[in-house]
């Protein structure tokens, strides 16, 4: 399997690769703190530090959520992956709120900034790796629809987009001289990843809620029922939910009560199987039932 190939970069690999920029950037955004005194690049470099606490999280999760079913997890552990999101989120929360409590003092205790153009091409640099790795996420969070990868790669590109405002502040501080412009750069990373934060915790509490499919999923889902429909064949009471990499559908087929056991389990295998070919990762589960006969839902009494 070639390194160049989107199969290669598994989710467990992406964040073992995203352990290793994370380091890297932690050096380069402390190196351009410690090189010019900026609060607003040293809030840079602390949302690094997030970045590689969130990566070891989520490289934990990925290898929870791989284990197989088991007699206490029937459905598998894919849902691990969510408790990465929300992790990740909650850090991302916290550290803006101590990037809040330095920004503020400098507000009224404005320092004189060092070696601005060192420190600004080390945050450039480490930005361009984030970017790059970030990209490279997405791609495999797509293709094996793990939100784990995509929670980092989002955080990744809001660490970019708040490096890039950190450089667009710190020049105009050089430009300008006001020195309070530092502080004011800061407490705007700040709040940019707190927004970050809430949505990452949002998704996992979703996903943990057991969300049904996305709507192009249903679509393929009913273009392939399509296909077996019939006047003595019909589809109901289709429910689906989301469970990390895993999909789960589950429906009812009914057909002529005068059918052979034999005939009806072979029409039923076909269209799971059929469904489970359409849609990567689902788990297809079709309960036979007559034409004659209806289930009962929706009984209060069934929950005591």
């Amino acid at each position: 399997m070639s390194l160049f190939t989107w199969s290669f970069w598994t989710p467990k690999r992406m964040l073992k690769a995203s352990v290793f920029v994370a380091i890297v950037t932690i050096v380069l955004k402390t190196g351009a703190w410690y090189i010019t005194d900026s609060i607003g690049l040293l809030s840079d470099a602390m949302e690094s530090f997030v970045n590689l606490a969130s990566a070891l999280f989520g490289l934990a999760m990925v290898t929870i959520a791989e284990r197989p079913a088991d007699d206490d997890h029937p459905y598998g552990h894919h849902k691990a992956e969510y408790f990465s999101s929300g992790f990740e989120g909650a850090l991302i929360i916290a550290a803006a709120a101590a990037i809040i409590w330095a920004a503020g003092h400098r507000v009224f205790n404005p320092q004189p900034l060092q070696q601005v153009g060192w420190g600004l091409a080390l945050s450039v640099v480490s930005s361009a790796l984030n970017g790059l790795l970030a990209w490279v996420m997405f791609r495999s969070a797509k293709t094996y629809r793990s939100i784990a990868l995509e929670a980092d790669a989002r955080h990744l590109i809001t660490d970019v987009w708040t490096s890039a405002g950190v450089v667009v502040g710190i020049g105009a501080v050089a430009l300008t001289g006001w020195l309070w412009l530092d502080a004011l750069v800061a407490i705007g990373v700040a709040l940019n990843i707190l927004w970050e934060g809430f949505q990452l915790m949002w998704r996992s509490s979703q996903g943990l809620m057991d969300g049904a499919l996305e709507p192009e999923v249903l679509a393929e889902i009913d273009k392939t029922l399509e296909e077996f429909r019939h006047p003595t064949i019909r589809f109901d009471h289709l429910t689906t939910r989301r469970s990390g990499q895993r999909r789960f559908v589950e429906l009812h087929m009914h057909m002529p009560a005068s059918w052979s056991l034999g005939r009806a389990a072979a029409v039923r295998t076909s269209v799971e199987q059929a469904l489970m070919s359409a849609v990567p990762g689902l788990r297809a589960n079709v309960q036979l039932l007559p034409s004659d006969v209806e289930p009962h839902f929706g009984d209060e009494a069934d929950l005591i």
